[in-house]
Order: structure tokens, then sequence, then C-alpha cells
């Protein structure tokens, strides 16, 4: 049996900061270390592990495998010591150094992220937040559960008892359609929708959607001819052709003035895709769960009021 006692646990930070970064200069910056004092590291962890871990390229380094399945095991211990020790001293977004990792799908995501960077440089400048803004995570509930996510803001809710939500905004789909489309020409009916054709967003679920207002489109059977993976796919193919696009209203703004795209229906008549912060029942004591949790909520609904 392997003999926990010959292993330096200082060597762990160092190998989740050069995973995460990628880098070994950057992971020295993060640590407060010298580059030597980090590859140093680094050779020891490799005599440790019996693997190279990391690869050298141009710019920077890449996981092996073996660090992969490494880092999967390490970052949950981890963050438990780190959440043990803010717990046993009180949490106080001004000194502490806790690290969350957020899943924002949803398209307004980047920018939920630039905010909250900006808005926790004040109000606590030495808080980490990772966040993820793919718009098909992977096995989002599991990671919730597991405490590899902290939070997320979706349109989707796991399933099971254990997830807490809170309901931070209304949301909408919009039809849109290129500047000059031929269905401006004369007022948009079912029958020109429903000759038409569609770009969209490929479905994270099948079946009935729990959405009304996702629910509310797919009752209408659109024609779909192209489903991309990205809101921004949906902006560029439709102002490049005669497919129509079914946009999020909190993004009209951006499809209008970015894209030129018109609006072919009152967006306010639609229904309501509830946008909600999602957090495992397990995490809903942790004050600093709850800081977390109350400045995401503040910057994305003071981000689609300002819309």
């Amino acid at each position: 049996m392997f003999n926990i006692r010959r292993v330096d646990l200082n060597l762990l930070p160092v190998f989740e900061a050069v995973y995460e970064e990628q880098s070994l200069s950057r992971a020295a910056v993060r640590l407060a270390m010298t580059q030597s004092a980090v590859s140093h590291a680094v050779t020891r962890l490799r005599t440790l592990f019996r693997d190279e871990l990391f690869v050298r390229q141009a710019r920077g380094v890449l996981p092996t495998p073996t660090a992969e399945l490494i880092y999967a095991k390490v970052r949950g211990g981890l963050e438990l010591v780190r959440e043990a020790v803010d717990e046993l001293q009180g949490f106080d977004p001004k000194t502490s150094m806790r690290r969350f990792f957020v899943a924002i799908p949803h398209p307004l995501g980047p920018m939920i992220a630039l905010r909250l960077r900006e808005r926790l440089a004040n109000v606590a400048p030495k808080v980490e937040v990772v966040t993820s803004t793919r718009s098909r995570p992977i096995d989002l509930d599991r990671a919730l559960r597991e405490g590899r996510t902290d939070a997320a803001v979706d349109w989707l809710v796991p399933r099971g008892e254990q997830y807490k939500i809170k309901v931070l905004f209304d949301d909408s789909l919009v039809l849109v359609a290129r500047d000059g489309h031929p269905a401006l020409r004369r007022p948009v009916t079912a029958k020109i929708l429903s000759e038409g054709q569609f770009v969209s967003l490929r479905p994270r679920i099948e079946g009935v959607h729990p959405s009304p207002g996702i629910r509310e489109w797919r009752q209408l059977k659109p024609d779909v001819a192209l489903e991309v993976s990205e809101i921004l796919e949906i902006f560029l193919v439709t102002s490049q052709s005669d497919l129509f696009g079914l946009v999020p209203r909190s993004m009209v703004k951006v499809a209008l003035n970015m894209f030129g795209l018109r609006a072919l229906r009152d967006p306010t008549r639609a229904a309501p895709v509830p946008i909600m912060l999602i957090w495992h029942a397990s995490r809903d004591s942790d004050p600093a769960q709850a800081f977390l949790r109350k400045e995401l909520g503040a910057v994305a609904t003071s981000i689609v009021q300002r819309g």
C-alpha cells in the first residue's frame, strides 16, 4: 500500500496551478514562487507519480492523461481543505482566497463572467472565480453534486431535490431575420413562418421541454435547416442568409446593433424562459458560497436591466 507520509503535500497546490494555468511561469506568479521552484516541484511530482505529467509546447505545457486523472481527484480534496480553513477563520471577502467554478451556459455568460470579475476586484480581490460558458455543459448535474462546479446560471435545472434554484430573470425567444429579408415586406404570419427555415441551437434535451418559452416554439415544429453550438453562430448565419434565427430576448440588442438583424415579433408577448441560479443543497449554508451566489445574481440582473 502507498505510504501517504512519503508525499510532500505542498506539491499538490503546485500541480493544481500548473494544470490550470498550463504554464509554469503563470503558475509561479499565481503561487508567488519563482519559476525555478515550480519547475523543481514538477520534477518531484513526475518522480512521485512516475509520469511526465506535463508536456512542453510552444506556449506553456499540456497535461498528460495521467495528469488529468490526478487533477480530477486532487482538486476536490484541495477545495475541501480550503473551505475548512475558511470556515474556521470565518469568511471575509476582502481577505479570502477561495476559488470557485461557475458554469454559465446562457449566451450572456461571457458578459456575466466579465462583470463578475470586475465587481470582485473591488469587493473580494483575492477570490478567484473560474467560469465556463459552454452552451452544452458536460455532466453539469454531476459536477454540481461532486463540488467541481459551485453554481450555474442556466435555463435547465438538474433533476433531484438536492438542487436549489433562484430565478434571476425571465428571458424569452425572439425571432430575427436579416435586414432586407423577404419576410419583412409584409406582416409576419404563421404561414410565412411555416414555409421558412430556421437556424437554431442544438437542443440539450429531447421531448417536452420544462421551459414554457422553449416549449412554445417546439410546438410550432419549425423547419430547422441548421443546428449550431453557439449563439454567435446564429447571428452570423442569419445575417448572411434567409434563414430565421431564434435568439434570447436578452441578446436582441446585440443582434440588432452588431449584426443588423430585425426582430419579427414583439418579444414581450413570447412565453418566458426563466433563467435560474442553481447550486447543490450541500453548499446552501456555506457563507462563501452564499456570497458567490449574491454577487452572481446581482451581476446577471444588472446586465439584463441595462440591456
